[in-house]
């Protein structure tokens, strides 16, 4: 028994060894653009298989490439790579895309229209495998709008000559109603989407009895309520400044357009040392009276301990307050009167001003 054992032990390893020791090659490892159409799944030794580019790639070499499946069930070596072809980018999408003059196969190309512009043509193109675009840009062409109706008792006025039936996207025009009557809305447009403002409702329209400002008074004005576009002017007190517009209108709203306000001067509030105001460098006891109107500019001067020598620095009179720059230190009473040579402004300038402090209300000249 023990020998037909064996037997049957021997057959079946001959078998095995029989069945397991023919060696295949499985497909091809392929890189971008080599066609895979044409490859199969498992290729016998010897085997040979030319590998080829897709539709839309460009060889690297002019001879076909040609590989082989080993008795070891391998490949041999491919030099080819497939790179795909170009198309250009039209000139005018050039700064779109980054300065790139070209895009590969495949590539997308997608195009929108600015708000109030019409694409006329596909909003999108491919790269395709000859190196051209399956479609051209689109145009955009602004969109129209039929003329405006005007409001009733009223008319409109253009803010360019119109021709024709339509004006185009963003023109814009206003509303005018027959006096005294004001329009509900007075400017109107041709929009985005190909229509126009609503035309206003013409009506009567009153704002109160003008009041003063403070620090200033109406020129001229009769005490009574105003009609739409009626208008009163304003001034200010001796030594103050008039910011904003003097005249003022009444609106369609009923309500009169934006006072102005009188600005108050400021004093220098040092009481010893030296200042540059309206062209000339005066000792604060000279200024007289003392006194800056809002806006103007007044230059102190601090000193550069390091380099020992003196630079300006500007502040501003705004409505009564004028900062006083953190680097300037006024000088004693003594130093002022015996040593009024050595003080910033006396001594030799710097070349440069050191930089402004972040928190400095006043800054160098």
């Amino acid at each position: 028994m023990a020998p037909i054992l064996a037997l049957l032990v021997l057959s079946q390893l001959a078998l095995y060894t029989t069945v397991t020791s023919k060696k295949v090659c499985s497909r091809p490892p392929v890189t971008d653009g080599i066609d895979e159409l044409t490859l199969k799944r498992v290729y016998e030794v010897g085997e040979e298989v030319t590998l080829t580019c897709e539709r839309g790639y460009l060889p690297s070499t002019a001879t076909a490439q040609r590989i082989t499946c080993t008795s070891m069930g391998e490949w041999t070596q491919s030099d080819l790579a497939c790179s795909p072809k170009m198309c250009p980018i039209p000139r005018p999408l050039q700064p779109l895309a980054k300065g790139r003059t070209e895009a590969p196969f495949k590539s997308m190309l997608n195009f929108t229209c600015d708000d109030g512009y019409v694409m006329q043509g596909a909003n999108e193109s491919m790269c395709l495998h000859d190196g051209t675009w399956s479609n051209p840009p689109p145009l955009c062409k602004a969109v129209s709008c039929q003329l405006p109706t005007p409001p009733r008792d009223g008319r409109i006025v253009h803010d360019r000559p119109v021709t024709g039936t339509t004006v185009v996207y963003g023109q814009e025009w206003t509303y005018e109603c027959t006096s005294p009557k004001a329009p509900s809305h007075e400017k109107g447009s041709c929009m985005a989407d190909g229509s126009t403002t609503e035309p206003p409702v013409c009506r009567e329209v009153s704002c109160s009895i003008p009041t003063g400002i403070p620090n200033g008074f109406i020129t001229f004005a009769v005490i009574r309520q105003h009609r739409y576009k009626e208008t009163i002017k304003y001034a200010c007190n001796e030594h103050y400044t008039l910011d904003g517009e003097a005249e003022i209108q009444c609106q369609n709203t009923g309500n009169w357009s934006s006072k102005p306000v009188c600005r108050a001067p400021c004093k220098v509030g040092i009481k010893r040392g030296r200042i540059f105001y309206n062209a000339k460098k005066l000792w604060i006891a000279d200024l007289k009276p003392n006194r800056v109107l809002h806006g103007e500019h007044v230059v102190f001067y601090c000193l550069n301990k390091a380099e020992k020598c003196g630079y300006p620095v500007a502040s501003t009179c705004y409505d009564g307050d004028l900062p006083i720059p953190e680097c300037f230190e006024e000088p004693g009473s003594v130093e002022y009167r015996l040593k009024a040579k050595s003080l910033p402004s006396e001594i030799t300038m710097c070349a440069a001003s050191p930089p402004a402090s972040p928190t400095s209300p006043a800054r160098p000249v």
